[in-house]
């Protein structure tokens, strides 16, 4: 596990508050009836300076959502994201960008995530274009410090991205988020399409980076153990919704949600004859969220359900320092 953070600031950097996002959707090709997914539901939660907060959930739970919309690259349906106490959804495009350079985000699959006519280089001044941030001679040395700093040769810069590895052009996607000095970075898995080995050797520069220049990250994942390595918080998803956030040992040794107990015990066994780890596990799928299940969302999968839990939504509080759950065990 990395480093505990050292908060130098009284507020968080980023503060999300209920934020919601829905999307309308056709019942069938055929049919002009529409129906709202509800992809995330009242999402809260701050991240601080230099700490990294770990967004965990099943595929489909919302987690890409979240951090699409904290960005802004998709509109937020309710709720606010403040960034250094400034509510960016209240503002319009030209003092939006003001504060884009500020947030920046490495993507899921490195082979899409770069324009295949650029050579690299390129790719990673693109961002120093667009803001007007460097002379052209400052942005070429620029550049080259970048891609050093990402563990690349500064020869590389003038090939295109078919000649990287799928690790290299993760690193030179991390090179185009650090080129603005951002203080947040949203990660959305960005080492779930990369070997077991290269996967290690990301995740250690992210934590370098963050080290050396005080990064935040909001890391979504699905690994747990990876979300483990490089968090300080972990938040976890359950169908749009948060269920439970702790800080990472707190998570790891005290789980409190049964669905977070379920993630737990789905972690592969160093000796599978201990098999009291699997004793959580669920069965069944993600509900759909155009059919959202009525009272806690959790309740058609969970081995302790209650009428209560039919009926009645649980509230998200606080049940240990630093520790919050929705639930009726509560």
């Amino acid at each position: 596990m990395i480093k505990m953070y050292q908060d130098k600031s009284t507020k968080p950097l980023l503060e999300v508050i209920e934020l919601s996002k829905s999307f309308t959707v056709r019942k069938g090709i055929f049919s002009s009836l529409n129906s709202n997914v509800i992809a995330a539901k009242n999402i809260s939660f701050n991240i601080d300076h230099g700490e990294t907060l770990g967004l965990v959930g099943e595929s489909g739970c919302g987690k890409t959502t979240v951090g699409l919309s904290v960005l802004r690259l998709i509109e937020p349906s309710s709720g606010k994201v403040k960034l250094n106490g400034v509510d960016i959804t209240e503002l319009r495009s030209k003092e939006l960008r003001k504060h884009r350079r500020e947030m920046q985000m490495i993507f899921q699959d490195p082979y899409s995530a770069l324009n295949p006519r650029m050579r690299v280089g390129k790719i990673v001044e693109e961002p120093l274009n667009i803001f007007s941030a460097a002379n052209s001679k400052d942005k070429k040395d620029l550049v080259s410090t970048i891609f050093e700093r990402v563990g690349l040769q500064t020869e590389d810069m003038n090939k295109f991205p078919h000649e990287f590895s799928g690790g290299q052009r993760q690193r030179i996607g991390i090179g185009r988020a650090l080129a603005l000095k951002p203080s947040l970075i949203v990660c959305d898995e960005p080492v779930s399409s990369l070997d077991v080995s290269i996967q290690a050797q990301v995740i250690n520069l992210l934590i370098d980076l963050q080290e050396e220049l005080g990064l935040a990250y909001l890391f979504i994942s699905h690994d747990l153990a990876i979300v483990q390595h490089i968090s300080h918080r972990i938040a976890v998803m359950y169908l749009g919704q948060i269920v439970e956030m702790a800080d990472c040992n707190e998570l790891f040794m005290n789980p409190f949600h049964p669905y977070t107990k379920a993630l737990l015990s789905a972690v592969p066994l160093m000796n599978p004859k201990n098999k009291e780890k699997n004793q959580n596990l669920i069965m069944g799928d993600l509900p759909s969220p155009i059919n959202r299940p009525s009272g806690c969302c959790f309740h058609t999968r969970c081995t302790y359900v209650m009428k209560r839990c039919i009926e009645e939504p649980p509230i998200y509080q606080k049940i240990k320092k630093n520790h919050w759950a929705a639930c009726h065990l509560n």
